[in-house]
């Protein structure tokens, strides 16, 4: 191993021998470094319920070794019920914590609107205990208690393959048909333009390339399928260094990549909003906000 020659360096490496310690829950179907695979074959993963979770957020804030799954929003991965998933959690006091709380139903409401839509998501729920609010969507990269699937992000075919930053989704579909080294259904370059729609029609700021994966069959080309859906809330009013600064919501009109799908998905997005507008669970000033944004998205597609 090379020696560090700056802070950046220090973090990577350090990183990397903790990947390789504590490798047996990576993401996909990778499992680093010979410890974690004998820990990974000596035994299955240990059941959680959900009176662990608050001590387990608890650990994952303190950041405590392999208690955190990483991200921007604190959650951790654990096998509960019978099955992998992913838990984000949100607690506290004040408006900060109360638009975390709000943006957790978000995106299970997004969800299930995308599942009406027939698009493919994974099961989530959410509830609270004892004054935190706990988001569980299940893995998709899991199969089973043991099991595991390949997934590759567009942050990294990206990097590899298309080797410059396409401003967003839609553009990367594009790009992707026409890799000669990938290759990819026309259908699913276009639910990759849906999704990119959707996202921007609710709000969700956050369509970085690490939240777009694929499934991968590795043979002499990359063969790629859009894996579910997952971290797609409005996240363009989520709070920014602890403080809620309310940006105001302009969606955008058609494209010449999206004109084929935008009215269908603004349909959706439309759907989005109302059953916020409605949801209870929600604090009133965000279910406020949710409406207004419904108008404005009435108002866009009126016009376009």
């Amino acid at each position: 191993m090379r020696l560090p020659g700056r802070i950046s360096d220090w973090n990577d490496d350090h990183q990397l021998i903790s990947l390789a310690l504590r490798g047996e829950d990576c993401v996909g179907d990778l499992i680093l470094g010979e410890e974690s695979l004998d820990r990974f074959l000596a035994g299955r993963p240990p059941q959680i319920g959900r009176a662990d979770y608050p001590s387990l957020a608890t650990g994952a804030l303190a950041g405590q070794p392999g208690s955190s799954a990483g991200g921007e929003h604190p959650k951790f991965a654990v096998y509960a019920e019978g099955r992998h998933v992913i838990v984000k959690f949100a607690g506290g006091d004040g408006a900060a914590a109360d638009r975390w709380r709000d943006l957790l139903v978000c995106e299970h409401v997004a969800l299930e609107v995308l599942r009406d839509a027939g698009i493919p998501v994974p099961r989530s729920e959410w509830f609270d205990i004892d004054g935190t609010r706990f988001l569980q969507v299940d893995r998709f990269d899991r199969i089973g208690a043991r099991g595991r699937r390949g997934v590759i992000s567009l942050f990294a075919l990206n990097c590899h393959f298309l080797g410059h930053v396409p401003e967003n989704w839609s553009k990367a579909a594009r790009h992707i048909l026409e890799e000669s080294h990938l290759r990819m259904a026309v259908e699913h370059a276009d639910r990759m333009i849906w999704l990119d729609t959707f996202g921007d029609l609710i709000a969700n700021g956050d369509r970085h390339f690490g939240n777009f994966c694929f499934f991968t069959d590795e043979a002499r080309h990359l063969t790629l399928s859009p894996t579910p859906v997952y971290d797609m809330l409005p996240m363009r009013f989520a709070p920014i260094d602890g403080t809620v600064i309310e940006r105001p919501f302009t969606p955008r009109p058609p494209t010449a990549l999206n004109v084929h799908l935008w009215h269908e998905v603004a349909k959706q997005a439309v759907s989005f909003w109302s059953r916020l507008g409605e949801e209870h669970s929600l604090s009133s000033d965000f279910r406020r906000l949710c409406s207004r944004c419904r108008d404005q998205l009435t108002h866009t597609m009126a016009e376009a």
